[in-house]
């Protein structure tokens, strides 16, 4: 994969000390145009208790027209004054890349020179042991090929899950994961969905007809949605590469509030945040725990069901009636 080059106008501002090492993993920030999302983000990442001791890259993305202008130059007041960190270092994009492009570029660039990184977008907020986890998850399957991937977001809710568990699945709120793995990475998503469809895998990547992942990846290929993510799950799947998930939710999403891109107003994915450490076994051999590929099967076919939509939107309309 060819990451695209970096524009000589980008700014960064306070790089990381020359010759000196952290056994943490830099946290790369994806920055657009909600200052009060940006916020509170930050500042529960400064709460946690590695921040001191990791490096940050914050990627800011220029507004896409003249409307999001003063919000990405709010966001941007904002981003340059960061501290708590060990140090901060910001690229400000001088066109817009969009959501993709920039992930795609930043995560290529800072995981070929350190090797590992924990990967933020601009509405997540951790829990204080978020990078606690994210660390001791990528120090213990470092060297596991069957592992790629790691995530803290567990909105399942589901209290009978480990607090570890592998599963061939990758969520994209709170993750990191290795060079080794991203290598693997296919931007080409026509070729990701010939190869699910010649192996008669899309049943399964869409956890038995559950959710529609394959859907998406056909609407990526038609320039409907420029998701990054649906390619990286469909490049591990395809691999037989699993991920480390948390089986008790280190992330939430507060995107929800019909401000992203991507993003609705359904509070689907609501959950609390776990407040202690979790501990990181290696789980040998790495296999998919089925009990809680099960669990995310039974928690689509719940929320993603016709009813289910149905009783969601008809809340939605009776929200937007009541506020007029």
């Amino acid at each position: 994969m060819h990451a695209p080059a970096p524009q000589q106008s980008d700014i960064h501002t306070s790089l990381p000390r020359e010759g000196t090492e952290t056994a943490c993993a830099p946290i790369l920030l994806f920055v657009y145009n909600r200052p009060a999302h940006v916020k509170r983000t930050v500042e529960a990442l400064q709460a946690n208790y590695l921040a001191a001791e990791s490096d940050l890259f914050v990627y800011s993305d220029a507004a896409r027209d003249d409307t999001a202008h003063a919000a990405v130059e709010e966001v941007r007041t904002y981003v340059r004054g960061i501290r708590g960190f060990r140090s901060v270092n910001v690229t400000e994009r001088k066109e817009n890349w969009g959501l993709a492009r920039n992930i795609i570029d930043g995560v290529t660039t800072q995981v070929n020179r350190f090797g590992r990184v924990i990967v933020l977008e601009d509405d997540l907020v951790t829990a204080p042991y978020f990078l606690t986890f994210m660390n001791d998850a990528l120090e213990t399957y470092k060297d596991e090929p069957l592992v790629g991937h790691v995530h803290a977001c567990e909105f399942t809710q589901n209290p009978s899950l480990p607090e570890t568990f592998l599963i061939r699945w990758t969520g994209s709120w709170g993750w990191a994961t290795w060079a080794r793995a991203w290598k693997h990475f296919n931007p080409d998503g026509q070729a990701l969905l010939d190869e699910l469809l010649a192996r008669k895998l899309d049943y399964t990547f869409d956890f038995d007809g559950r959710y529609g992942y394959t859907r998406m990846l056909r609407r990526q290929i038609a320039g409907k949605n420029n998701s990054w993510a649906i390619r990286w799950n469909a490049s591990l799947f395809l691999k037989g590469i699993l991920s480390l998930n948390a089986g008790r939710s280190l992330v939430q999403n507060i995107g929800f509030d019909g401000s992203g891109t991507h993003c609705g107003n359904e509070a689907l994915y609501g959950v609390n945040l776990c407040g202690k450490r979790l501990h990181v076994d290696r789980l040998s051999p790495a296999k998919e725990n089925l009990a809680a590929r099960q669990a995310m099967s039974d928690y689509y076919k719940r929320t993603n069901s016709f009813r289910s939509k149905l009783i969601r939107r008809v809340k939605q309309l009776c929200s937007l009636w009541k506020t007029k």
